[in-house]
């Protein structure tokens, strides 16, 4: 450390101060006009720069068509991604009015367009509910586009201005007549802000089903104009697809469980207003046993939930032990005799249901602000869903026999469950007693910086022991597969050596709230949960296990963006002194064109069948160094799509997970 000379200390401390005043003005002060913050600080108004972002830029605009066909102007939106991928969308509402702006002095579209927070949907007069209210709306598409086009069919006239990066580049311009009306908007992502700018189709896909069903009656059509992209996916020519849904919520409801086997063949359904408050509810029971709930308002996907779900549940537990207790005594005497009473997480096993409100002014809360905050809309739902179901078990009486009796064997589960989560956590796993024997942990008590490899088999485990960086690197190796927990009931994942371990491993408590099916996670001891497995069939199936447990048990790991997938490497290639590694095939051929004009021959090839067969050194080179390796984060970006996905891959109806195999067989890793 470098001495300090006292005597000069004070002078030199003034001399900076004078210097830093002088330097620090009025010009220092910058003011970012117009879309400029947007350009500025991106992530804060879409949430990131990475595939996400890009994609939001699409739902903001298609938020503006459906806010049209909430006020009942629009019939049918059509989204285009552009052979040069740009994106086109394209309604038939009224179109965006053009008469000149009385405040701003310009036309209202390019108000629209080119200012922040500028709209209809703050007048209630011209927007009852609005679904793009929570987001920064069209101006900030504008505003991260290269270029974008505004196009208004109205008044039997076609108007037309043109932007480069949230600026006009020309006027309101009258192009042409026309006998149709509505809105087309063309843009041109920015490659300067956005990490990638090609559109994934699936994505798209997704969320256009989804407002599909949210929005009973509107017609989306999604088209894909990349004869490259469309190849890739076995698709020749041009792409499309058209998502009209006519039973609004049933259609979603019965879709998210067409993998699993219902319990009855109804859906409780209702469609009905409280205190001007739209709500839109669809429930269903199948033979599984994990609840799958999935909320809107204004068709924003409320992953958090909020007073909406709140408002169900209560509906739910109070109206279904109320019809238990009137119809079912005996059953529940019985219970009683073996200590056990029904509780609310009783009633929601094998429960899938979909709640859709709209909601004139939402308050939005929780860490992603995907929670809804206010509490009249509580009472509304509950009021709702209490008197559907009631009228339902009234009239059903079969069906109510059915429900119930699946809700007094979950209730028997439960306890079933606690005894076995008792068994586990015994001990507390921060107290280093509790900890599986194979964990080799690390030094670093600090979640935030440590991270655990969940790795296949003792021979990769081995390996990754040595390799590591013992820091903060944990290693916990697993024997084999572990079980489908899609296929069991809840309590058996505890009696299951491999998901204990896991469970005792991460720290993560279950049963410390009033939900003992809710995972806590206020012990979490890793940051970083990296599945690492052999880069073959058996460690891709070993791979969706495993995402499957934390999806149905711990989501939270995935919500936040704790879980990820190792990717080791496929070959090592070597031609005389030149030596790389090769993630995929792509990559192999690729050093064969770069240093063999492509011929396969004088290339040393070698190929990992697993991650045993790479030494310690190789293994942190590849895979677990932080600086050097890929790794793969699990998000859920559509909630009710990966409900569908795992119960289709994991459950027990074959049909629909080989049509899916040989729908996806080009991206299938099939091992040589």
């Amino acid at each position: 450390m470098r001495g300090t000379n006292i005597n000069t200390t004070m002078e030199e401390y003034q001399n900076i101060e004078e210097q830093e005043q002088a330097q620090y003005s009025a010009a220092n002060i910058q003011v970012l006009e117009g879309l400029e913050a947007v350009r500025k600080r991106p992530a804060m108004y879409i949430g990131d720069i990475s595939e996400k972002g890009l994609h939001h830029l699409v739902y903001e605009t298609v938020d503006n068509s459906i806010d049209e066909a909430l006020a009942g102007f629009c019939t049918h939106i059509e989204v285009t991604i552009n052979e040069d991928n740009s994106i086109t969308v394209q309604d038939n509402g009224r179109g965006i009015p053009v008469d000149m702006h009385e405040k701003e002095h310009k036309s209202a579209l390019e108000v629209v367009m080119t200012v922040l927070h500028a709209g209809g949907k703050f007048d209630k007069g011209s927007y009852k509910v609005s679904g793009g209210l929570h987001g920064v709306g069209v101006s900030c598409v504008n505003a991260l586009s290269t270029k974008m086009v505004s196009t208004v069919y109205r008044d039997g006239k076609i108007y037309r201005q043109e932007y480069a990066k949230g600026k006009p580049v020309t006027g309101v311009e009258i192009v042409g007549d026309t006998d149709i009306r509505g809105t087309r908007q063309q843009f041109w992502p920015d490659g300067s802000i956005f990490i990638t700018t090609t559109y994934k189709y699936d994505i798209l896909a997704n969320r256009m089903r989804e407002l599909a069903y949210l929005n009973a009656g509107i017609t989306i059509t999604l088209t894909d104009m990349r004869l490259d992209e469309n190849e890739k996916a076995g698709i020749e020519g041009v792409r499309t697809e058209k998502f009209f849904s006519e039973g609004g919520l049933r259609d979603f409801v019965r879709y998210i469980d067409s993998s699993r086997t219902p319990l009855t063949g109804d859906v409780i359904y209702l469609n009905t207003e409280k205190q001007n408050t739209p709500i839109e509810v669809a429930i269903m029971y199948n033979t599984a046993y994990s609840e799958n709930l999935h909320s809107y308002v204004n068709n924003i996907n409320t992953i958090e939930g909020g007073t909406h779900v709140a408002g169900f549940r209560a509906a739910l537990t109070r109206t279904l032990k109320s019809y238990a207790e009137q119809q079912c005594q005996k059953e529940l005497e019985k219970l009683a005799k073996n200590h056990v009473e029904i509780s609310g997480e009783d009633f929601r096993e094998g429960l899938t249901a979909v709640i859709s409100v709209k909601v004139a002014e939402p308050q939005f809360e929780g860490q992603t602000k995907t929670k809804l905050g206010n509490s009249e809309v509580s009472g509304y739902v509950q009021q709702a869903v209490g008197e559907a179901l009631a009228n339902y078990l009234e009239e059903h009486p079969q069906e109510a026999k059915l429900i119930v009796d699946k809700v007094i064997l979950a209730a028997t589960a439960r306890v079933a469950a606690r005894k076995a989560r008792e068994n586990v956590q015994r001990k507390s796993p921060m107290g280093g007693g509790g900890l599986p024997g194979k964990l080799a942990d690390c030094s670093d008590k600090d979640p935030a910086n440590c991270e655990m490899f969940i790795v296949e088999g003792d021979s990769a485990g081995g390996s990754a022991k040595q390799g590591r960086s013992r820091q903060f690197q944990a290693i916990l190796p697993i024997r084999g597969k572990i079980f489908n927990v899609e296929r069991v009931m809840w309590h058996k994942a505890f009696e299951h050596e491999e998901v204990n371990n896991i469970i005792q491993a991460l720290g993560v408590r279950f049963g410390l709230g009033e939900d003992s099916k809710e995972a806590n996670y206020e012990k979490l001891r890793y940051y970083k949960v990296i599945i690492m497995t052999d880069a073959d069939v058996d460690g891709s199936h070993i791979d969706t296990l495993l995402m499957t447990l934390f999806y149905r048990y711990m989501p939270e790991l995935i919500q936040k963006g704790h879980l990820f997938i190792a990717t080791p490497p496929l070959y090592r290639c070597r031609l005389g002194k030149v030596e790389e590694y090769c993630y995929t095939e792509q990559d192999r051929l690729h050093f064969m064109q770069k240093y063999n004009n492509g011929r396969e021959d004088g290339i040393f090839t070698q190929r990992y069948k697993g991650l045993g067969e790479m030494n310690p050194e190789q293994l942190w080179e590849t895979t677990m160094n932080p600086e050097t390796r890929l790794l793969k984060q699990v998000t859920i970006e559509d909630a009710a799509g990966a409900d569908y996905v795992f119960s289709m891959l994991m459950g027990e109806d074959v049909g629909p997970r080989r049509e899916f195999i040989e729908k996806n067989a080009t991206f299938a890793n099939i091992d040589a």
